[in-house]
């Protein structure tokens, strides 16, 4: 019953320090800077339209795909503890393989090259 108690107190107690910060921090007034729709430092030039090289969405695909199945070894150390460690490594080895060749395979077909 203690464990309850400190949970629905310090969920509480976290609830209103938040929502107190909440109403401080509107009560600021912003400067002319951060009330702008670019926050990095130089004002924009052109049009935002600008076409963007493919590269660019190969690029984020690729990180995409790769940590993806990174993710696939998150709950590795859970399963060094398994009947069957060997099996597990085994997986893990595999993954990696698979991760590797694909990485390898990108890199040869220019995948990773910027100047063409």
């Amino acid at each position: 019953m203690n464990m309850i108690t400190f949970m629905i107190t310090s969920s509480v107690i976290l609830s209103m320090t938040l929502t107190t910060v909440n109403f401080w921090l509107t009560q600021m007034n912003p400067d002319s800077e951060k009330l702008s729709p670019y926050e990095c430092g130089f004002d924009p030039l052109g049009s935002a339209r600008l076409p963007f090289s493919i590269r660019f969405f190969l690029v984020a695909i690729l990180f995409l795909l790769f940590d993806l199945e990174i993710a696939l070894l998150l709950p590795l150390p859970w399963a060094t503890q398994l009947k069957h460690p060997t099996t597990t490594l085994t997986w893990t080895s595999t993954i990696i393989l698979l991760l590797t060749l694909g990485l390898v395979y990108e890199w040869a077909q220019g995948g990773l090259e910027w100047a063409e």
